[in-house]
């Protein structure tokens, strides 16, 4: 019982992480000792099926309730009346995450690949800024149909991929796509049909959150599996196209930005924030993820 507590906690901060653009669940599973279990009952979840189970069900449990309470917080107070504050301490979450992601390839030469891994995801991630749907309060229109349920799927795949790689936040790429908003609020939106019992309220969300739901469970199996390949085959290349994609994230954010009143206490106040988020993330990864050598 006692574990399974602790494991309904461990799921509660992942699940704070993947609401929060910037913040990577992954590295918060690093953080806490349990990502190689994870990808280990995620990839070979038949032969090991109680031990999945034991380990999925609490910490599912957490992340459900975390995004519960924290989605309404974050859509609602955060980002609108703090925006500037808000992404800027996102961003020193971001940068903080740098150091567990550089400790795995530190000591080794970089070659080619690794540049052009680097290079490429940095690019592709600046490039999701610029044609993307975009990140602003309205966020990407939805309605029933096939294409939007396979945009749907897709964007569930992509966020299940990037819940699994350490350094890489989930709801950022989602904002970066431009449905990081569409998802909260139809989550926010469920809860508040579900605290006043509306039927056809909550039926009406499952437009986008059923297709978004199959999504993230078909795309964290698949992608674990993938990871599991990556990472034991091109160890070195893919933790270098992840450090191109932390270090692409703050200029993703900064572009979707709106830059609409903000005076010296913003600018002060945001500054203060960035660095607190830095060592947050810091202190988060810090001692427990090893480095290229197992150290």
């Amino acid at each position: 019982m006692k574990e399974f507590i602790i494991n309904i906690l461990r799921g509660v901060v992942v699940g704070i992480a993947n609401v929060i653009p910037g913040v990577s669940g992954g590295t918060m599973m690093v953080s806490m000792g349990i990502y190689d279990k994870l990808i280990l009952v995620l990839t070979h979840f038949i032969k090991r099926m109680k031990e999945a189970i034991a380990l999925l069900v609490p910490i599912a449990i957490g992340m459900v309730l975390s995004i519960a309470i924290f989605a309404k917080l974050f859509s609602e107070i955060f980002f609108p009346k703090f925006p500037l504050q808000t992404n800027l301490f996102f961003i020193g979450l971001i940068l903080g995450g740098l150091p567990v992601i550089y400790k795995r390839v530190k000591g080794n030469s970089i070659r080619l690949p690794q540049i052009i891994a680097f290079l490429a995801f940095f690019i592709i991630v600046v490039g999701f800024s610029f044609v993307g749907e975009g990140g602003g309060e309205s966020g990407a229109e939805i309605s029933f149909s096939i294409v939007n349920v396979i945009k749907l799927l897709g964007v569930g795949i992509i966020a299940a991929a990037t819940m699994v790689i350490p350094g890489v936040s989930g709801s950022m790429i989602m904002m970066i796509l431009g449905y990081y908003n569409t998802i909260i609020d139809t989550i926010n939106a469920f809860i508040d049909a579900l605290r006043a019992f509306d039927i056809p309220a909550m039926l009406d969300t499952f437009v986008v959150l059923v297709p978004f739901g199959i999504g993230v469970a078909v795309g964290v199996v698949a992608v674990a599996k993938l990871i599991e390949f990556v990472l034991k085959n091109y160890a070195q290349t893919t933790y270098w196209a992840i450090i191109g994609l932390i270090a692409a994230s703050p200029f993703a954010i900064l572009i979707m930005m709106e830059f609409t009143n903000i005076g010296v206490v913003e600018i002060l106040t945001g500054v203060v924030l960035l660095a607190v988020g830095f060592v947050i993330s810091l202190k988060l990864g810090e001692d427990k993820t090893p480095d290229s050598n197992g150290n």
